[in-house]
């Protein structure tokens, strides 16, 4: 280590008899320089910064109270005691300790840890008596000062902490590690760092606040929670139940729901999920929590509301009518707090008692109507009124009603596109920033006068395919990440060779370098509408791991060798390959060949350059292979539904709907067979990778499970297929199946489309799991009948696929074979991330229905309900409540409720010309259908499945995310059929993202011209797809429905 530094500095002397005294410690740093090679260094080789004058050294209860703050990449030379790391995740959780690691293995953050009590000589025993505080704190100043010696004393340390009697007794104690305070810390060494001295104030003014709260309340508003050594005790003698806390959003003051976490063998009979009703009952456990509940009496169980309702208040919810009543319980203690970052909204002008610039309590409202209010003290509430803003609660005492919370940042203004966007990234914990410099380092240089080649070491080592045959792909348009491509041949025999080839991302992406743990932290290519935010960059994800056409690529490929008239399978190979796609084909043309339309290979640009002999010869050879390949798809599928297959309907249906049993969930085309040929594909190779995985590393193999449904969510499936006449039997996977293709109603094909997608809302969630951590019988995947699955044919935009990639290649690999095992994960170690990815694969499909919801939002937003021809549509009944009826509305794949009872009281009432209008009124419900008995015009009688026409509108909200609105305007369908709407060009989620985007940009220019100040550039460097409006980019998802049965049960 060379440092440019004398080894005693007169400072020095006079450092140590003012300690606390940040001045002299500030102008001594201020002057020091250094040129490091061998500077601190964390075991996995990352390196702080070698331009740091000094390290700084925080507290334990400083990463408790500050994380956030050291969160910003300006502070550099951090070093987090092993001993604060402990401290943070057995005092405040899972969730903050995770955020800890996820910053030390960022490369963008110069920090590392250092393990102090697995060093001898900086391990520091606890003394007899002492606090386990004051250990802390002496333990991480001992090895402060061990570290100091270890750089020869060249390298000053500064200790941050926050405990006044530690800064008076270790200031002074050794020469070159000083001892300050954080906010001292702060103010003298990163002054001009605003943002950082505002969240600052912010936290030590809600800690305040806190504080004198305490003092002057004892009155309790809560009861006390049980010490969690009691609850654990509690929980294993089946006292209490262990669950997750789950808030229902349509009432949020009133139903919260517990569902079972390892119940005991004292509750096995106890099947459904818990109730919890009410706020008290709550006692301060927010959504998302692992808590304990504890069961109420039999005669004090409660039923859940059968009523629409808008989010009232347990008084105005009193008169619902209710079901049968259900396990009740409440919240005795919190074992988990999962709290996170809020989005939340500023009182109006009016609501704000106490206008003025001091400093005020101001209760927030949250965006997700799940979270409740927030308390925070600021002198900002006026100013900002009209804006997002992220705001991160501190506690919830016991005699407060409301939890305590300090501000964090601003997102943008309520209404805006941008601010609206960012909101549903935040609500979802998604944080992704631009790929960082050290990440960009790990990828190959690409020039346009130097192209990417395939090396010769990698040509001996691989199955080379590019002159023996035909691979190519199919995708939708404009697609860029291409993670699949297609083979098939006749071999000498006879048989057939079926060949899947996958993009080979692992051999870019090394295990452990900065690119992997980036996308390990992503963990998916998070798709919104208008944008995607890829979990690799652009040159792996759109050039070198892409399969584009006629260039040489690496690739996984697993190949079959099917008998020639059964398609049995008779081999399977899998194998590092290269390969040369020889087209790079889009779902319609495909199509269009497949139908024997030759006229498509005009749209094919790899045939155009060719003599017109070749181009025929080499157009016949490309539809045999299609055909040959849709004759196999055919013949796979059949064997999968006669095991019991099931073919569901996505829940966001966003385009119309005909009659054939074909999904179409995510991107607004046609049906086609090419779609379910290539997903058959897909599941085949899914499915043959499991297997070998699972065969190679049994207590490690990463696969995925679709556990069968609870058999209680079926009910309202039951209901309203026996409405139709229908029966619809669930006891296993067969059975649901062949009764959903017997429950068809030729007059109306919507019936068996939404009878689909009913099933689909019951299914479980299909999971990532870690074989070594389920029984086998476990591994089963219902919805597509297989014993084993797994993801592997999307490494680009999964990072799961890619840990399946590294399990194959080293279960097939023949060389090296111990080299290749070192990389990969144990069995806990595969379980944890296994959560981890199943986590943020539900946050980007609640992140990709929330801006699609927005979008549709603000295309109506606009329009005149009363005018707008666009604002009138045909409805389908498919639910019926106490108030109301629950719409399918097929032309823009919207469901919501329609209301039949005001909140005037007023009820739905029928014109001589069918129209409706409201009228005073009582209301009937039934089984299958509902009645409304005005006092005076015709009463609406509303069954199961009927046609109405609905006018749809948009109900904005200042706090919350803006919603659709649906009003039954006559009880007869709506004269446009569904069938004039497939010839008339509807509009499709593509065209309507354009349209509000265009609108949006419009009023954003205006706007910037108005203030001149671009407010947009922070956003537009964080977004990492191109153009303006991407939503085409949706397209990319591969038929996600297909291979995932739906958005919620996933494949």
């Amino acid at each position: 280590m060379t440092i440019n530094l004398e080894s005693q500095n007169p400072n020095n002397q006079a450092l140590a008899k003012h300690p606390g005294d940040v001045a002299p410690i500030k102008a001594l740093l201020a002057s020091q320089k250094y040129h490091s090679n061998d500077n601190a260094r964390k075991d996995d080789g990352k390196l702080l910064s070698d331009d740091v004058t000094h390290y700084v050294v925080p507290d334990w209860k400083v990463v408790q109270d500050y994380l956030e703050i050291l969160e910003f990449p300006e502070l550099k030379g951090l070093v987090f005691m092993q001993t604060a790391c402990q401290a943070l995740q057995h005092q405040r959780g899972r969730r903050q300790y995770n955020k800890l690691r996820n910053l030390l293995r960022d490369a963008r953050h110069d920090c590392i840890m250092f393990f102090n009590e697995f060093q001898m000589l900086s391990y520091l025993p606890r003394e007899r008596g002492e606090s386990l505080e004051k250990w802390q704190t002496r333990s991480i100043y001992n090895a402060s000062v061990w570290y100091y010696n270890h750089f020869s004393g060249q390298m000053p340390i500064v200790m941050v902490t926050d405990d006044e009697e530690s800064i008076q007794q270790l200031g002074s104690e050794t020469e070159g590690v000083f001892v300050i305070s954080f906010k001292n810390y702060l103010d003298n060494f990163w002054p001009d760092l605003k943002a950082a001295h505002e969240l600052l104030d912010s936290i030590l003014q809600s800690r305040r606040e806190r504080e004198s709260e305490s003092q002057e309340h004892s009155r309790k508003e809560y009861p006390e929670h049980v010490p969690l050594e009691s609850l654990e005790a509690g929980i294993k003698s089946g006292r209490y139940i262990q669950g997750v806390l789950n808030v229902n959003k349509h009432r949020a003051q009133v139903e919260a729901f517990v569902r079972l976490q390892g119940a005991s063998h004292k509750e096995k009979d106890l099947r459904t999920d818990v109730l919890i009703y009410g706020t008290k009952a709550r006692n301060r456990a927010i959504h998302g929590d692992v808590v304990a509940v504890e069961l109420l009496p039999q005669s004090e169980w409660k039923g859940r509301t059968s009523a629409l309702c808008e989010n009232e208040t347990e008084e105005k919810a009193s008169g619902d009518a209710h079901s049968e009543p259900v396990p009740t319980g409440r919240v005795v203690g919190i074992i988990q707090k999962n709290w996170r970052d809020y989005v939340v909204t500023f009182p109006s002008k009016e609501e704000i008692q106490s206008p003025g610039k001091s400093t005020q309590k101001i209760l927030v409202t949250p965006w997700d109507y799940r979270i409740p209010k927030i308390r925070i003290s600021t002198q900002q509430a006026e100013a900002l009124q009209d804006f997002r803003v992220i705001v991160r609660i501190d506690s919830w005492e016991s005699t407060s009603v409301y939890p305590n919370g300090h501000f964090v940042r601003v997102l943008g203004r309520i209404g805006d596109l941008e601010g609206e966007i960012q909101t549903i990234l935040v609500e979802n914990s998604i944080s992704v920033s631009p790929f960082s410099e050290a990440q960009m380092c790990e990828m190959p240089v690409v020039l346009p006068e130097e192209p990417w080649k395939v090396s010769p070491e990698e040509e001996l080592k691989r199955l080379d395919l590019r002159e023996t045959h035909l691979v190519f792909s199919i995708d939708p348009k404009g697609c860029e990440d291409v993670d699949d491509a297609l083979s098939i041949r006749t071999l000498p025999n006879g048989n057939l060779e079926l060949g899947v080839h996958i993009a080979d991302v692992t051999h870019f992406v090394a295990a452990n370098s900065y690119t992997d743990l980036e996308a390990r932290a992503r963990a998916t290519t998070y798709y919104l509408a208008d944008r995607r935010y890829d979990m690799l960059p652009a040159v792996l994800s759109a050039n070198l791991c892409s399969l584009l056409g006629l260039v040489d690529r690496y690739a996984v490929s697993v190949m079959w060798e099917l008998d020639k008239t059964s398609y049995e399978i008779k081999k399977v190979r899998y194998s590092r390959s290269i390969i040369r796609s020889s087209y790079k084909l889009f779902y319609e043309a495909a199509q269009a060949l497949l139908d024997g339309d030759l006229t498509a290979a005009a749209e094919i640009p790899e045939l155009q350059e060719l003599d017109e002999n070749t181009r025929k010869e080499k157009l016949d050879e490309l539809v045999w292979a299609i055909g040959k390949l849709t004759d196999v798809a055919r013949c796979v599928r059949a064997k999968r539904d006669s095991c019991g297959a099931l073919e569901l309907e996505g829940v966001e249906v966003q385009v119309q709907l005909d009659d054939k049993k074909n999904i179409d969930a995510l991107v607004p085309r046609q049906p086609l067979e090419v779609h379910e040929t290539i997903a058959e594909c897909m599941i085949l190779a899914n499915h043959w990778v499991a297997r070998k995985i699972w065969e190679s590393f049994p207590y490690q193999a990463l696969l995925r499970q679709h556990p069968p449904p609870r058999q209680e969510f079926f009910a309202e499936l039951r209901e309203c297929a026996s409405a139709k006449g229908f029966t619809i039997e669930t006891q296993s996977n067969k059975a649901l199946a062949d009764s959903l293709d017997r429950a068809v109603d030729p007059s109306d094909p919507l019936v068996n489309k939404l009878l689909r997608s009913m099933a689909t809302q019951a299914m479980s969630n299909a999971l990532y799991f870690s074989t070594g951590s389920h029984p086998e019988e476990t591994f089963a995947h219902y919805g597509l009948a297989l014993d084993k699955y797994t993801h592997f044919t999307s490494p680009i935009r999964r990072y799961a696929d890619v840990i399946v990639h590294r399990l194959l290649l080293a279960a097939t690999s023949k060389e090296d074979r111990a080299g290749t095992k070192e990389n990969l994960f144990g069995n806990k170690e595969l379980e944890e991330l296994c959560n981890h990815v199943n986590n943020r694969n539900r946050a980007a499909q609640h992140a990709q229905k929330q801006s699609t919801e927005l979008f549709q939002c603000m295309y109506f937003k606009d329009k005149d309900p009363e005018r707008d021809e666009h604002c009138t549509a045909n409805g389908v009944i498919y639910s019926i409540r106490t108030n109301g009826v629950l719409v399918f509305v097929p032309r823009y794949g919207i469901k919501g409720a329609a209301y039949l009872k005001n909140k005037e009281g007023l009820v739905l009432s029928c014109q001589s010309d069918k129209s409706c209008s409201w009228k005073p009124g009582s209301l009937q419900r039934f089984h299958d259908h509902i009645i409304t008995v005005p006092t005076a015009g015709e009463p609406v009688a509303l069954k199961l499945f009927d046609h109405v026409t609905v006018q749809i509108s948009v109900q904005s909200s200042r706090c919350h995310a803006v919603t659709i609105r649906l009003q039954i305007t006559s009880c007869q369908p709506y004269k446009t059929s569904e069938m004039e709407l497939a010839h008339s060009h509807p509009v499709s989620k593509t065209d309507l993202v354009k349209e509000v985007t265009k609108t949006a940009e419009e009023a954003q220019l205006a706007q910037d011209k108005a203030q001149a100040k671009p407010l947009e550039e922070e956003y537009e460097q964080y977004r990492q797809s191109k153009g303006v409006s991407l939503y085409c980019l949706l397209e990319e998802i591969k038929d996600l429905a297909l291979l995932d049965v739906s958005a919620d049960s996933g494949a």
